[in-house]
C-alpha cells in the first residue's frame, strides 16, 4: 500500500478543513522585480496537525466594489469604456496566477505569499493599478491545491482542496506605489513597436534632444497647437 492515500477519494470526510485570511500585504525590499506580498494565514479547523500544503492561488480584481472619482474614470476610458456603459462594462478583471508552499504547522499559521509584478502598461492590471490615485484595490483570492496530513497511523495522507475556498481582500493602493516606486521611481513603461521606436529615435536624434522625455513633450506640444 502506497505511504501516500488520497484522502478525498479513499478516506471521505477526513480531510482537514482549511480557512484562509489575508492579514496584511506590503512591498518585498530586495527583490530582482517589483514584488507584493501577503501575509496570508492558514488554519486547521479540527486543530489537526498539518505536514505541509501546496496552495495554487488565483487573484482577480473584483473593479465593481469600489467607487471612482471623475478623473479616474476618464483614465479608465481604455479598460471599460464611457461611465455610461459602465453598467455593462465594468467587470472583474483576472489578475494573476502563483502557487506557494505552506510548511508544516499546528492550528493555524502565517505564510508569505510573493507576488511579482510587472509595469507594463499592456497588461490589463497594470494599466488598472495605475489610473487609481488612493483608497483601496478589491481582490478576490481563490485557494485550490493539495493539504498533506498524517492519517490514525502516522501514514502520509494528501487531499484535493476545493475551489471554493475565496477570501475578499482590499489592498491599499499605496502599497502597489511604493512597489513601483522601489524599482521605477518617477517613471512609467510605454510598449512601442520597432517602427515607431525608430522614427522616435530618429526625432530625438534630428532635433538633439538630451531625454526621451524632451522628444515626447515636443511632440505633444506640437498635437496641442492651435
Amino acid at each position: 500500500m502506497s505511504a501516500l492515500t488520497h484522502a478525498a477519494a479513499d478516506f471521505p470526510g477526513s480531510a482537514p478543513e482549511l480557512q484562509f485570511a489575508v492579514e496584511g500585504s506590503g512591498s518585498l525590499a530586495h527583490a530582482a522585480v517589483p514584488t507584493l506580498t501577503f501575509d496570508l494565514r492558514v488554519q486547521s479547523l479540527d486543530d489537526r496537525p498539518i505536514r505541509s500544503v501546496l496552495l495554487d492561488v488565483q487573484i482577480q480584481i473584483a473593479a465593481r466594489q469600489r467607487g471612482y472619482p471623475p478623473e479616474v474614470q476618464a483614465r479608465l476610458l481604455e479598460l471599460f469604456g464611457p461611465v455610461s456603459d459602465w453598467s455593462t462594462t465594468l467587470r472583474t478583471l483576472p489578475w494573476l496566477r502563483t502557487t506557494a508552499v505552506v510548511p508544516a504547522f499546528v492550528d493555524a499559521t502565517v505564510v508569505q505569499l510573493a507576488v511579482p509584478c510587472t509595469y507594463d502598461l499592456e497588461v490589463t492590471a497594470s494599466r488598472y493599478f495605475a489610473a487609481l490615485q488612493d483608497g483601496m484595490v478589491p481582490l478576490e483570492l481563490m485557494f485550490s491545491g493539495s493539504v498533506f496530513f498524517a492519517g490514525p497511523a502516522g501514514e502520509l495522507r494528501a487531499a484535493r482542496i476545493a475551489w471554493d475556498r475565496e477570501v475578499d481582500y482590499r489592498m491599499p493602493v499605496a502599497v502597489w506605489k511604493q512597489t513601483m516606486g522601489r524599482h521605477f521611481p518617477d517613471s512609467a513603461w510605454l510598449r512601442l513597436g520597432e517602427e515607431s521606436f525608430g522614427r522616435l529615435c530618429a526625432y530625438k536624434a534630428r532635433h538633439a534632444f538630451t531625454s526621451w522625455d524632451a522628444a515626447i513633450d515636443a511632440l505633444l506640444a506640437q498635437g496641442d497647437a492651435p
